[in-house]
């Protein structure tokens, strides 16, 4: 996910100054006599580094690299950050096959033949690893790689209203009002992908107990103008599975047609190894579609994802694109043309070089350390909202026992760990849920026992300090806090005409997107 950035006014790149009123005060240019051959003796450390124009000169290559190193130790520590479910570990020699890599554009296939058999490979792997046919030679299933998952859930989302649309064309129907079924508590690029495509959203909404998809509501949700059915193997907040085989054999039961797409982007790395047995994939006969992000549990470096279909038929012929491009014929299905190769070759090391045993290994591992993480904060008097055993992702949700009447809450919690480093997110379920409040640590690969032994330490006193502490102290505590990341934020530059939408479910009714 990208962020729109407002581009700043001239006036107020005039005003750059921090303190309001320093940009009248001009620091003298040190003189040719004061040249030095150190980065912070040279000119350029007494200048502020170039914000909004091109600056018109050049700079040395070292001062550029160690200004620009200096300005991204602002930047938190992504092994302390437990927000995210995105890979930040890899061996080095992976890393140096990424790195040769970078200069290969993935779509010139004419050129780079062995990459482009590279991902054929990794489709391959990843369609086996999910239980598609591979019996038949003409009716087998195909896959890409994508960027990440949002663009193969784009792509998953126009295949299934494009042969929707084929299949009312056909019948003579209409074929403008096309719905798509999910849970309310998806990642925001399906709200994306049904806005862009005009799909409309509707939604089986959780509730105070339940976090998933509800099979029953979902199926009688589906009329004769929906495309599919989005099941997640792994919510965003919870990291539980939804029940994709209570979905399907209603939809048989009922003798209903509709596909289901299911959106693997977390567990679709993690369920094969941990849970084999659960029934999820292509082995489900409703099942046309599954996409998966490489670059979470598959272990790469982002951004990276895949998608599969069960067969052509899923895929209209009419997506395709056929191009001669720089001399060879290709198949094109995507939302982007150029991208680099390194992040394909990267899943395909991961995938070789750790196989079954490997991934099996470090899922097992994570799952494990979940679930002591999980004993330790319900020690703490949390209450436990994900799964544990294996039952869903390797992370751990949770909030403050109400009963308990605690004069903070999880958003107090999460500012304190912040202080020691680690970035614990603090959410506000998705809606319905009675605007439940809760944190997540997302366990990654990186993530061992030590370091949860310290997050435990740290949580507990982070707990005393705000049990020791009076509300009054913590109300204008958070509040500074609020009003100083509103101040530190405003790099990000969102227009105020974008500000105040209502049309996302964050919108609508305040849920707040969780990190992914």
């Amino acid at each position: 996910m990208v962020h729109l950035t407002s581009v700043t006014s001239d006036a107020a790149a005039r005003r750059g100054s921090v303190v309001e009123g320093m940009e009248n005060i001009k620091m003298d240019e040190p003189s040719d006599d004061e040249v030095s051959a150190s980065v912070y003796g040279s000119r350029f450390a007494a200048q502020e580094l170039p914000q909004h124009e091109m600056p018109e000169g050049e700079m040395p290559k070292e001062v550029a690299y160690r200004l620009i190193r200096d300005d991204l130790t602002l930047d938190g520590n992504p092994m302390l950050n437990l927000a995210s479910f995105v890979t930040t570990y890899m061996e080095e020699e992976v890393e140096k096959l990424m790195t040769e890599a970078l200069p290969k554009n993935f779509i010139d296939y004419e050129e780079y033949p062995q990459t482009a058999e590279i991902q054929n490979r990794c489709v391959s792997m990843i369609a086996r690893m999910f239980n598609a046919p591979t019996a038949s030679e003409e009716d087998n299933a195909m896959g890409t790689s994508t960027v990440g998952s949002s663009e193969a859930i784009m792509l998953g989302v126009l295949s299934m209203k494009r042969r929707w649309q084929n299949k009312r064309k056909a019948e003579g129907k209409d074929y403008s009002k096309p719905n798509i079924i999910m849970n309310s508590a998806v990642q925001v690029c399906w709200e994306k992908a049904a806005r862009y495509f005009e799909v409309e959203e509707r939604y089986s909404y959780c509730t105070a107990d339940r976090y998933v998809i509800d099979p029953e509501e979902a199926v009688n949700l589906v009329n004769e103008n929906t495309i599919g059915i989005c099941a997640i193997i792994g919510t965003t907040y919870t990291g539980e599975y939804e029940d994709v085989k209570a979905i399907n054999d209603l939809l048989i039961e009922k003798k209903v047609d509709c596909p289901i797409h299911v959106d693997a982007a977390s567990g679709g790395f993690v369920a094969p190894f941990v849970v084999p047995e659960l029934p999820w994939d292509f082995r489900l006969d409703k099942v046309v579609s599954i996409n998966v992000s490489g670059h979470k549990y598959g272990l790469v470096y982002p951004g990276v994802g895949w998608v599969v279909w069960r067969s052509p038929e899923y895929l209209p012929k009419e997506l395709v694109f056929n191009i001669n491009y720089l001399g060879a014929d290709q198949a094109s299905f995507t939302l982007n043309f150029s991208k680099g190769a390194s992040q394909v070759i990267g899943q395909y090391y991961q995938m070789i070089r750790l196989g079954k045993k490997g991934y099996r290994s470090i899922m097992m591992n994570l799952t494990r350390t979940a679930d002591y993480l999980a004993a330790n904060l319900k020690q703490l008097g949390f209450i436990m909202m994900s799964k544990g055993g294996g039952n869903g992702l390797p992370l751990v949700a949770f909030r403050l026992d109400p009963k308990k009447g605690h004069h903070y809450d999880e958003f107090a919690i999460a500012h304190h760990l912040r202080e020691r480093g680690w970035v614990v997110p603090a959410y506000t379920m998705a809606p319905h849920s009675e605007n439940l409040k809760l944190m997540r640590v997302v366990v990654r690969e990186d993530f061992t026992r030590s370091r949860c032994d310290t997050l435990v330490k740290d949580m507990k006193l982070a707990l005393q300090t705000l049990n020791d502490t009076d509300k009054e102290s913590i109300d204008k505590h958070t509040e500074h806090l609020k009003k100083n990341s509103a101040s530190h934020k405003k790099k990000h530059n969102t227009h105020p005409h974008y500000k105040g939408e209502k049309h996302s479910l964050q919108g609508k009714h305040g849920k707040t997107h969780a990190v992914c």
